[in-house]
């Protein structure tokens, strides 16, 4: 695609980069064809390739808008489109660059702003969201069904974990919401490491991945919390640890992201490299081990929910079914398994209309099979589908364990 950026764009810090991203789109509309929004809408501006040319005429000059703000917004960063191109379009990290113009030029509505800005509070401080759904769950008949919707229907204690005692160490990143909606989830993963003679390292110091701020227009605070965990993380990759593990995908995909993100920096580029490249899902730790010497077995019927971060961001699909599979679980066959369910980090709140429409189309496909239980690999859609009150999502590590 022949692009010309303006003066302006130019002096942009990835100016370069959204170049040669604009540059490698051939236009062939393939994307559309995966795209969930456009799926859904049927608007060429709420898929890909219309997303791409609204970037394209800001980038060489055209004023930003609040229709191409919203158009923006509506995407779901799912990456299905990038899984789809032949051509090997950029295009998250095209829209991180076009999103951040639009944003700069577009001030948003008073209760846009107020809502991102508590999202970014909420979500990044464990202990303040943890106590928020501990408290909202005892008052739950009380509260509107809305909020009803995104409380754990259960919220289980964590179960204790062993204390580290074995050679092999890895690190785990705890998360931020998922201590509150899913707290047994961490202490499982630490439960089974264990058994495979595999101890998790606690790291106090490492906090939010910085996927929440980064993708709610603030990128630089995003960064910073990256760095922040790169800090803490490396005194414990210098004593030998083998892996940063994440149970939620949406995080394991963005730190995956640190040595793209912060390659110009020069304090932080080649530790941001080797963080990157220790950074493993937990299904590909587990993969690699004797996984039968655990014993596992279940009569359960599942369906495992793919998440778009685990299989277009992290090119994963597949690697947990056929560990359950392997293991001899009963997995269901799920129609459509590569599309989006709506939760998308904070699409959920800031475009629920959309992801109801999403998780409701997901739950049919996920429930054909008629399965006792759903499992997934990210607690942000394991809260989305649950939320729906219909089959019992959980993470697989918890089926596992």
């Amino acid at each position: 695609m022949q692009t010309t950026l303006s003066p302006e764009a130019r002096q942009l810090p990835r100016a370069a980069e959204a170049e040669r991203i604009l540059r490698s789109c051939v236009h062939c509309g393939f994307c559309n064809a995966t795209c969930p929004t456009y799926q859904l809408l049927g608007d060429e501006l709420d898929g890909p390739r219309g997303r791409i040319y609204l970037i394209k005429q800001v980038l060489e000059g055209a004023p930003a808008t609040s229709q191409a703000q919203q158009h923006l917004d509506r995407c779901l960063t799912c990456r299905n489109c990038e899984s789809t191109c032949p051509s090997g379009v950029d295009y998250h990290n095209l829209l991180d660059i076009g999103r951040a113009v639009v944003d700069a030029a577009v001030p948003r509505p008073a209760g846009q702003q107020l809502l991102r800005h508590g999202l970014r509070a909420l979500c990044a401080n464990p202990q303040l969201f943890k106590a928020l759904i501990q408290g909202g769950s005892r008052l739950r008949p009380l509260l509107p069904q809305a909020v009803q919707d995104k409380l754990p229907r259960q919220l289980p204690t964590a179960k204790p974990r062993p204390a580290p005692r074995h050679a092999r160490r890895v690190l785990l990143l705890e998360g931020c919401v998922q201590p509150g909606l899913s707290p047994n989830t961490n202490a499982a993963t630490a439960r089974v490491l264990d058994r495979l003679g595999i101890s998790v390292q606690p790291v106090d110091a490492a906090a939010c991945c910085g996927a929440v701020d980064y993708h709610l227009n603030a990128q630089d605070t995003g960064l910073q919390r990256a760095r922040r965990n790169i800090d803490a993380w490396w005194p414990y990759l210098q004593q030998g640890a083998e892996a940063i593990v994440q149970t939620a995908s949406g995080c394991g995909a963005f730190i995956k992201d640190y040595q793209h993100l912060l390659a110009h920096d020069p304090a932080y580029a080649a530790k941001a490299r080797q963080v990157s490249a220790l950074a493993r899902d937990l299904v590909e730790v587990l993969r690699d081990e004797p996984l039968e010497q655990l014993g596992a077995h279940s009569e359960q019927r599942l369906a495992f929910h793919c998440p778009c971060t685990l299989q277009h961001a992290q090119k994963l699909g597949g690697a947990v079914e056929s560990l359950l599979q392997r293991l001899g679980f009963h997995l269901t066959a799920v129609p459509d398994s590569h599309l989006c369910c709506g939760s998308a980090g904070t699409y959920s709140l800031t475009q629920p209309a959309l992801a109801r429409q999403l998780r409701d189309d997901k739950l049919r496909a996920l429930e054909s099979g008629r399965p006792d239980l759903i499992v997934t690999a990210n607690i942000g859609c394991q809260s989305h589908l649950d939320g729906a009150g219909r089959t019992p999502v959980r993470h697989w590590i918890e089926v596992l364990d």
